[in-house]
């Protein structure tokens, strides 16, 4: 069984000229160290599915479990990071966020793929080994 666990950083944005508040669903053992850069997370070799939500967001909480539920069946194969739009906003308008929640694959620091609404886990995870395969 995989044991995950949610931890917050705050990470420095360089481009930006900002700190970024990230909530990372993570299993207990795959990180080991906490990350420097937003840019570190999204240029490896691993794809990162950010969840950029917002708290008083309905569509955003249904999104919780899902998100829960695509780390348990992908295990080490992706990482998933929660961005807080109402705390980052010039992270959203970077990547032109426009409504929440709004979900973007990335993989060597190129957007994959990006979706806004609700997505079943089933879709999630076929989309990302879809993705993934790709590249």
């Amino acid at each position: 069984m995989i044991d995950l666990r949610r931890e917050v950083y705050k990470i420095h944005l360089p481009e930006l000229n900002l700190s970024l508040h990230l909530l990372i669903i993570v299993n207990h053992n795959t990180m080991s160290e906490k990350p420097k850069t937003f840019q570190e997370l999204i240029n490896g070799d691993k794809p990162v599915l950010v969840d950029f939500f917002a708290t008083w967001c309905g569509p955003c909480k249904m999104m919780q479990p899902i998100l829960e539920d695509t780390a348990k069946q992908l295990g080490e194969k992706i990482k998933i990071l929660k961005v807080d739009v109402d705390k980052n906003q010039a992270a959203a308008n970077k990547f032109q966020v426009r409504g929440v929640p709004t979900l973007i694959l990335f993989q060597h620091g190129k957007i994959l793929w990006r979706e806004s609404g609700v997505v079943p886990a089933h879709q999630l995870i076929a989309t990302i080994n879809s993705a993934v395969a790709q590249q």
